[in-house]
């Protein structure tokens, strides 16, 4: 999916000034324990699947949107595995955003792995990978994730991982 409309109108008065967004991303597990990667357009590097929640749109609801658009493939989100701020970032096209993330695990739906595909123009290539054997480059955030993913995975009361408050 493009930019957001409401980015679009945002950018138009401030131009390439910082922005404060919201962000969902999501580590989506097959049956056989893969995980799904995309490699960015924009960078090259590979991440998993994230995207922005439009104006008034569930977190859950707006990562199983941005996973079916950018993918093919339909998930069943699990749970939140972790809410971080993150780094200061700049496009190529210049704008300036940090994203207050909120990162989901989810399950492909049956049926739906076999669709993995670059459904959109954001990834070049998507695919699904052992835990152990992930493509390089990843984004700097994709460890974080797939660790507080797994971790749920591994023990489901474990908890959403955060920054505590010093």
């Amino acid at each position: 999916m493009a930019t957001p409309e409401f980015i679009v109108s945002l950018r138009q008065k401030i131009g390439h000034d910082m922005l404060w967004l919201p962000g969902v991303s999501i580590v989506v597990v097959d049956e056989a324990g893969r995980l799904l990667l995309g490699r960015r357009a924009d960078n090259g590097r590979w991440a998993v699947v994230s995207g922005i929640p439009e104006p008034g749109e569930q977190p859950a609801v707006a990562i199983q949107r941005e996973c079916l658009e950018e993918t093919g493939v339909d998930v069943e989100v699990l749970a939140i595995t972790s809410v971080t701020a993150g780094e200061p970032f700049a496009f190529p096209n210049g704008d300036n955003c940090v994203f207050m993330d909120i990162n989901f695990v989810g399950r492909a739906r049956p049926g739906t792995a076999a669709r993995a595909h670059a459904a959109d123009d954001e990834s070049t290539h998507v695919g699904w990978f052992e835990p152990d054997a992930l493509p390089e480059p990843l984004l700097s955030s994709t460890p974080g994730r797939i660790e507080a993913a797994q971790a749920w995975l591994a023990d489901p009361t474990s908890g959403a991982r955060f920054h505590p408050a010093s």
